[in-house]
Parts: C-alpha cells; sequence; structure tokens
C-alpha cells in the first residue's frame, strides 16, 4: 500500500514541475519545491534537532545533496523542453541504475537474468528515444539525459540510506538531508527575481499553489514514506515505485493534452519488461 500511494505521488509530480514552469524558471520550481520542503519538515521533525547523529552528517549530507537537491533541478530543467510524460517515462529506468550502482560500489549479488534486465531496459530506453533524437539531434539527448541523471541520483541515494542510515528513523533522515539543502535553495531563490515575478506574473500564485503541493506532498512527505520503504524491504523493492510512476505520469500527460503514440508506450513496455527481470530474485 505503502508502495502505490508513492507511485501516485511521484507520477504527479512531473505535472505539477510542468504546472510550476508555467510562471517560474526551472530553479526557481527547483529551489522553491526544496525550501518549501525544508519549512515544513523543520517544523514536524524539530525535535531532531536536539539530538542530530554526528557519526551520520556526512552520509545525510549526501542523500540531502544526491537524492533530493541534484534531482529536483535536473528533472524541472528536462522538463523545460521535454513532455512531463516523457520524463515520467524515463524515471522507470530508477532501479536499472539501483542494481547498477549496487553492483559497482556495495557489493550486491546479482543473477545474470539481472544483468539481462539492465540490457533491455537501457534498449527499451534508446527505443523510446529513437525518433527525437533522428530529428532533433543533441538536444532531446541532452535534456534525456538530465532526467536519467536524476534517476541515477535515486538509485545512489537508496543505497546509502539503507547502508548508512538504516537504524535512523525516516522522519528524522528527511528532515536532516534537507537541512543540508533547504536553506541553501531559500537564499539562492530569493537572491533573483522570485519576488518581482509573484508580483507581476499572471500565472504566479496559481505556480505557487502547484509547487507548494510538490514540496510538501511530493518531496517532504514521499520522501518520508520512501525512507521507511527502503528500511522496511531494500533499495530494489523501494524503487519499483517506478513501475506505476510513469503510468500516473502519462495519464496526466493525456489530460494535459500532451502527444502520447503508441511508440512512447512500446518503449516503456520494453523499459519496464527489463525492470521486472532487474527486480527478478528467484
Amino acid at each position: 500500500m505503502l508502495l502505490l500511494v508513492l507511485s501516485i505521488i511521484w507520477g504527479s509530480s512531473f505535472i505539477l514541475m510542468k504546472r510550476g514552469l508555467d510562471a517560474f524558471s526551472f530553479e526557481q520550481v527547483a529551489a522553491l519545491r526544496l525550501f518549501l520542503a525544508f519549512i515544513f519538515l523543520a517544523i514536524l521533525g524539530r525535535k531532531f534537532y536536539t539530538a542530530i547523529p554526528q557519526d551520520k552528517l556526512w552520509p545525510l549530507f549526501l542523500t540531502g545533496i544526491i537524492g533530493n537537491g541534484i534531482p529536483a533541478f535536473l528533472f524541472t530543467k528536462s522538463e523545460t523542453f521535454l513532455d512531463s510524460a516523457l520524463v515520467g517515462i524515463l524515471n522507470v529506468l530508477t532501479p536499472l541504475f539501483t542494481i547498477f550502482i549496487g553492483l559497482l560500489f556495495y557489493k550486491m549479488k546479482v543473477k545474470l537474468i539481472n544483468y539481462i534486465g539492465i540490457a533491455i531496459g537501457l534498449v527499451g530506453a534508446i527505443y523510446l528515444l529513437l525518433p527525437d533524437i533522428q530529428e532533433l539531434n543533441e538536444k532531446v539527448l541532452l535534456y534525456s539525459l538530465m532526467a536519467l541523471g536524476a534517476t541515477v541520483c535515486y538509485g545512489w541515494s537508496t543505497h546509502i540510506i539503507k547502508s548508512n542510515l538504516a537504524e535512523l528513523n525516516s522522519v528524522q533522515i528527511t528532515t536532516l538531508a534537507f537541512t543540508f539543502i533547504g536553506p541553501g535553495a531559500g537564499v539562492y531563490l530569493f537572491s533573483g527575481d522570485f519576488i518581482e515575478v509573484m508580483q507581476t506574473h499572471p500565472k504566479a500564485w496559481a505556480s505557487l499553489g502547484y509547487t507548494a503541493i510538490l514540496a510538501i506532498i511530493g518531496s517532504a512527505l514521499a520522501v518520508i514514506a520512501f525512507n521507511k520503504l527502503i528500511k522496511m524491504t531494500g533499495a530494489l523493492f523501494a524503487t519499483s515505485c517506478t513501475y506505476i510512476i510513469p503510468i500516473i505520469a502519462i495519464l496526466w500527460g493525456v489530460l494535459d493534452n500532451e502527444t502520447i503514440t503508441s511508440h512512447h508506450i512500446g518503449g516503456f513496455l520494453i523499459i519496464l519488461g527489463g525492470v521486472y527481470l532487474v527486480n527478478k530474485r528467484n
């Protein structure tokens, strides 16, 4: 149930980012998302500031930067050019990078079938992007690589949490991780023209509302749930929410009049087959 709820929340985050971009730049949407999530978590998890585990500061810092900070900017930037549904589909590659990073750095044991899954998933991603790459060359590839970079960050972050922060409370992990990135995001946000945009852009308040939902539900509460899921199960199962996330993202894309073709669905199904094999343990 936790996996399903998390999948629906994160599947909806791509359309919320798109609505935030109606008025704000990608940097403002990402910084506002991180700053509002930090404010919410600082209130929700304020008791955890009285006893900060000193030996966990480095993995908490990495979790904040890699698991939340960098992906917020990469995903939002990718949506300045790509449809939200396509970015949501690319997010399904997270388990592939989770297992790849596990193999390289965490001595993860896998079977031949898991390697085959990685190969199929990457083939599916290439198939998904191939027509666009042929038509628009470097630009689509560049923005797609930004989305893929965010999924690599997610995969790495899950291993950090499972390996180094398993004994901490999930609210504690999320609160302290966002403390490393939230204040800086706030300074960055208000040092630009954010106030001017709020005063002059006709869609500013609507974009602020969508980004606030993205921050509080899509970042703060969802990351708490995700961290708990990692501790309860493991990195691979937790990242399996990416099975459902693209479906939700596609549905939102259709409702928002984005172009979803049979080619997109075919690429998604190939990637999904690869992700299934990556997660197959027996």
